[in-house]
């Protein structure tokens, strides 16, 4: 899942690096300063799976009529839902409050549910949601947290220009609305990211969509590379930025706190058809069910991408993320999370424990690897 290898896709974590970001700058911390991560079978405290709701060429913020409703849908993120997630509440709010009176049903509980719906709320609007599922078993409370859009869309041939404009309003707008959400209650904060790499990073040439990859670029700060004698790691070339991440649990508790100290209502109901949605009493619907909508709007372009994060007990000593190849850790409060898995049109939600050893094992060797202090 990520990649700073010439000749490869920039990773959506690690993506091209700009000409600016390639100069080495000295920095003025000492890399052995920062804290290895302990990685073995008996600190592993669980394993986890989600399926990503994935479509080829990006997320889908629409407005289709359906009978005398209103249908705006707003799903399809891939593996961005967190990080993109007020953006695209704002490109769907946008598309369907203009002219609208009355009560409004979001369709879904799970971050992009959850946001569109405060979002109407800001926007003045009464709101029931309506869900078969509810924080902590959706598919957002399996998500690692990082800000960063990984694995929204696939080669740039499917995505199009307009596509392009929404997915970066969408992660300008998330990026800042996060900043403002900066607390303990919403699990959101800064952390540094170093990405690893065995060969020289590339800049943004090489990349097949270099306008988002350009256009993310300012959302990454203090990304550059690290001389040798700074790089925490022997692990060839490394480069960092500072991001957020977002603990899910946390989050999305506080997000439905939010919804209903607003005067928000949940109804605990599944929709299995456009007739079942029409029938509502509300005549503006947000469709946020994520993978749901395959089968709801028969949406053929949808497939589910697997995802498996595997915990180890925290370090609270840890306080960065760290990337290289196909694997990720990020620090969070609930524990220490390794990830790297994504198998498109697998369904199965079983944790595959060949997969926790192997992710195990290939963390471990990262981590050996850092240079001792």
């Amino acid at each position: 899942m990520v990649s700073g290898c010439a000749g490869k896709k920039p990773s959506v974590f690690n993506p091209a690096m700009n000409q600016a970001a390639l100069a080495p700058v000295n920095l003025p911390e000492n890399a052995c300063h920062i804290p290895p991560v302990h990685v073995s079978e008996d600190r592993v405290i669980r394993s986890v799976v989600g399926l990503r709701p994935h479509r080829p060429s990006g997320f889908r913020i629409e407005r289709e009529q359906v009978g005398d409703t209103v249908v705006v849908h707003n799903y399809g993120h891939g593996g961005g839902g967190i990080t993109l997630s007020w953006g695209t509440a704002k490109l769907a709010t946008d598309l369907g409050l203009q002219g609208h009176t009355g009560p409004v049903a979001v369709l879904g509980c799970g971050v992009i549910g959850l946001t569109t719906a405060r979002m109407v709320q800001d926007a003045g609007f009464p709101v029931t949601i309506y869900t078969k599922a509810m924080p902590p078993d959706t598919t957002s409370n399996i998500a690692g947290g990082q800000w960063y859009p990984a694995m929204v869309y696939d080669d740039a041939d499917k995505v199009t220009a307009s596509f392009t404009d929404q997915f970066l309003a969408a992660a300008k707008f998330a990026y800042e609305r996060y900043q403002i959400m900066t607390d303990p209650r919403y699990g959101v904060r800064w952390m540094r990211n170093y990405s690893i790499s065995r060969t020289p990073f590339q800049p943004n040439r090489g990349s097949d969509r270099p306008r988002i990859v350009s256009g993310l670029d300012p959302l990454l700060p203090e990304r550059h590379l690290l001389r040798q004698e700074e790089n925490p790691f022997r692990i060839g070339y490394a480069s960092q930025y500072d991001g957020m991440i977002m603990e899910p649990p946390l989050l999305l508790n506080a997000l439905i706190t939010d919804f209903r100290i607003a005067g928000g209502k949940v109804v605990g109901r599944e929709l299995k058809s456009p007739a079942e949605v029409q029938s509502l009493k509300e005549k503006l619907v947000f469709n946020c069910t994520g993978l749901g909508a395959k089968a709801l709007f028969d949406d053929k372009e949808m497939i589910p991408v697997r995802g498996q994060l595997t915990f180890l007990l925290p370090q609270p000593e840890v306080t960065y993320a760290a990337l290289f190849e196909d694997i990720y850790m990020f620090s969070r409060r609930d524990g220490i999370l390794l990830g790297g898995t994504h198998q498109a049109g697998n369904w199965s939600l079983e944790v595959d424990q060949a997969t926790v050893k192997e992710k195990l094992a290939a963390h471990a060797e990262l981590f050996r690897s850092m240079k001792p202090c």
